[in-house]
């Protein structure tokens, strides 16, 4: 008896254990797991099971993270492999923005994808890795004025034309989202859905969404009537009852807006 009570008291307490597996390495996890596999707190058995799903979960990304690396792999004896997308065709204001970037050949940046299917924090903590480990990234915009100009689609090329040559490293290839881009003589590879195919096109897409994002946010600064910080330029209700009111701002696509002016 006493010795299961001495025994008892030598284990540690769950505060303790559980300020272990949050100061733990992603690569201890699986000793900590073993470790305390046995200990039949009800508190202990919770963390174990709580960290065990995280290090399933990553297993998941990773082998979600190798697929995304297909055409990358395809095209490996290219130095510079370079994911191009665009981002902002749809909104009534704002401008396109699109993305060059290249990352490097051992990139392991873990959750990227098509920048739709992350949240708004997620794309942000991406967007800085994504900048940091970059061989070379550059970004087109073309405002609405221009975009009125030529349509959205020619302005969308245009975006992408000021990308690529924005680089401070010549690409040897392009991975596109879904386009063929007129007047580049670069070999390019047109992928439909690429931002959730490529790693490449993906970071790409982040770079774009968050660039621009960025923009709409201040614009909603000088323009606060149009609600762009949340719409981001888009349609919403409330964005066309205040192009009703109010008219159109110098930021809006006139050719976009004919319907509710």
């Amino acid at each position: 008896m006493n010795n299961n009570r001495n025994a008892k008291s030598d284990r540690k307490k769950i505060a303790e254990i559980k300020l272990e597996f949050m100061q733990a390495e992603i690569s201890q996890l699986p000793m900590l797991l073993q470790k305390y596999q046995d200990d039949e707190r009800s508190g202990v058995k919770t963390l174990c099971k709580k960290y065990n799903n995280k290090l399933t979960a990553l297993d998941k990304e990773l082998k979600r993270i190798e697929t995304m690396k297909k055409y990358e792999l395809q095209y490996k004896d290219y130095e510079y492999i370079c994911g191009v997308d665009e981002v902002g065709r749809g909104p009534l204001a704002g401008p396109v923005v699109a993305c060059a970037i290249i990352l490097p050949k051992d990139c392991n940046i873990l959750y990227l994808n098509d920048s739709k299917q992350l949240s708004e924090k997620k794309r942000e903590e991406l967007y800085d890795e994504i900048i940091a480990s970059a061989v070379s990234f550059g970004v087109g915009s073309i405002p609405p004025q221009k975009i009125d100009e030529l349509n959205i689609l020619e302005a969308t090329y245009e975006a992408m034309r000021q990308a690529i040559n924005n680089l401070s490293v010549k690409p040897d290839i392009l991975l596109n989202d879904a386009v063929t881009i007129p007047d580049v003589d670069i070999k390019q590879v047109p992928i439909v859905k690429g931002d959730s195919k490529s790693i490449s096109i993906a970071a790409a897409s982040i770079v774009a969404k968050v660039t621009r994002d960025r923009f709409m946010v201040a614009y909603d600064q000088i323009f606060p009537e149009y609600d762009f910080a949340n719409n981001k330029g888009y349609g919403s209700a409330k964005h066309i009852e205040a192009i009703k009111k109010f008219g159109p701002s110098p930021i809006h696509r006139k050719s976009f807006i004919k319907n509710f002016i």
